[in-house]
């Protein structure tokens, strides 16, 4: 059985590395405002209400049971 083993390290040149790790300074633009988004209305429960009600869509005079998948 052959096995190829790699080192946890990969050899690098030091001028690489120490390039690589150098701290940059940069400026954040402040003037920039940003505006907030309006958050969704739409909830977890709005989804589950969808899936629901959504099964028995075709069917609306029987009275939905949730399905597990499983069939008996």
């Amino acid at each position: 059985m052959k096995s190829d083993v790699m080192d946890k390290y990969v050899p690098m040149e030091p001028a690489i590395l120490n390039e690589l790790v150098t701290e940059v300074k940069e400026t954040v633009a402040t003037e920039v405002a940003f505006e907030k988004e309006e958050k969704s209305s739409f909830g977890l429960v709005d989804m589950w209400n969808i899936r629901k009600h959504g099964r028995y869509a075709g069917k609306p005079r029987q009275k939905g049971t949730i399905t597990t998948g499983i069939s008996y």
